[in-house]
């Protein structure tokens, strides 16, 4: 019986926990939180996902050594802003297991994506990175989902395949790792237009012209930063786009919505209560444009809401009125 520890407590992590727990596999998290450990704990219930069950199988700890002992491997899940510190607390009890990073982003500070922070915080560990479209409250009900696992490693993509697959999820592999980090972390971005566009009212052709041209925008960074053009276009790129940028589970495009509908950033915050990646991930996909020469209206155009006081109508109408332009 595989004994799995997940860092990080939120919704996925829970979510994660639930799914294999019901594997059979025994589950240790690290939670940050008292209070989240003994909601896991003694309630069996995880105040972001108030419709799932906690199964047993699943323990939670404040502590990291208790956490990791004796574990097959390790789940990193926490918001991509935490990564690097909470990696620098846990690694002295890290011996030789792998590290399945779940996180979705970038380290603002650096512009470097996950799987980097942590090799560089843990040279020696071998890395996967697990994507794709997934809500924590569908996983955590056991409705069907299907992720891509990237690696280097032949044997960490067999071991991940194997713990996670059954009937209710499906896993496909990947060599391209720098591909699936970038298509989890670029999406978020775009997801948050289109909460912008829903906020302001606008409709189902924008929507469709929002993912269609925020594809190519994320594809063209994507392959700039060593990603293949193909994993964009699957289930880590594509995929995640689409659940993210139409369902209402989507705390980046609630965000989006809010800003659409006039609220400040800190006010948005405050009413989505949970780490929204693409706020940090709009400032990196920006300076990475610049520094890479790449076009991307859409994300200067979402920045300048954000951080240049531009109105979201305006913002539209700059982007209709664009140079005239083949689509390839």
């Amino acid at each position: 019986m595989k004994k799995i520890c997940i860092i990080g407590s939120g919704s996925w992590g829970v979510a994660l926990a639930i799914h294999l727990a019901k594997q059979g596999y025994k589950i240790k998290m690290w939670s940050f939180s008292e209070e989240e450990k003994d909601l896991i704990n003694n309630e069996k219930k995880c105040k972001f996902l108030p419709d799932a069950e906690i199964p047993e199988g699943v323990y939670c700890t404040n502590s990291y050594e208790e956490a990791i002992n004796g574990t097959d491997f390790i789940i990193h899940v926490t918001p991509s802003k935490f990564t690097r510190n909470t990696v620098k607390e846990y690694k002295k009890y890290v011996t030789n297991q792998p590290i399945v990073i779940c996180s979705k982003g970038f380290e603002k500070d650096s512009l470097m994506t996950l799987d980097e922070v942590v090799q560089e915080e843990i040279p020696s560990a071998k890395i996967a990175v697990l994507s794709g479209p997934s809500h924590a409250e569908e996983v955590s009900v056991a409705i069907p989902t299907v992720l891509v696992v990237a690696s280097k490693y032949d044997a960490l993509l067999k071991l991940v395949q194997d713990t996670f697959m059954n009937d209710k999820m499906r896993i496909y592999t990947s060599k391209d790792v720098k591909g699936v980090e970038l298509g989890g972390a670029l999406k978020n971005i775009i997801a948050f237009c289109a909460g912008v566009a829903a906020g302001i009212g606008l409709g189902d052709n924008t929507f469709a012209a929002l993912i269609t041209r925020g594809l190519a925008e994320l594809s063209r960074l994507g392959v700039a930063l060593g990603g293949q053009k193909e994993t964009l276009y699957g289930l880590s790129g594509l995929g995640d786009l689409i659940v993210t940028c139409l369902s209402e589970h989507s705390r980046n495009r609630k965000a989006g919505k809010l800003i659409g509908q006039g609220k400040t950033l800190e006010e948005t915050k405050k009413e989505v209560g949970m780490t929204i990646e693409s706020i940090d991930n709009i400032e990196v996909a920006y300076e990475l444009g610049k520094i890479h020469g790449i076009e991307m209206p859409i994300v200067e155009a979402v920045y300048g809401i954000l951080y240049k006081n531009l109105k979201p109508e305006d913002a539209v109408n700059m982007l209709m009125n664009r140079e005239r332009k083949s689509e390839y």
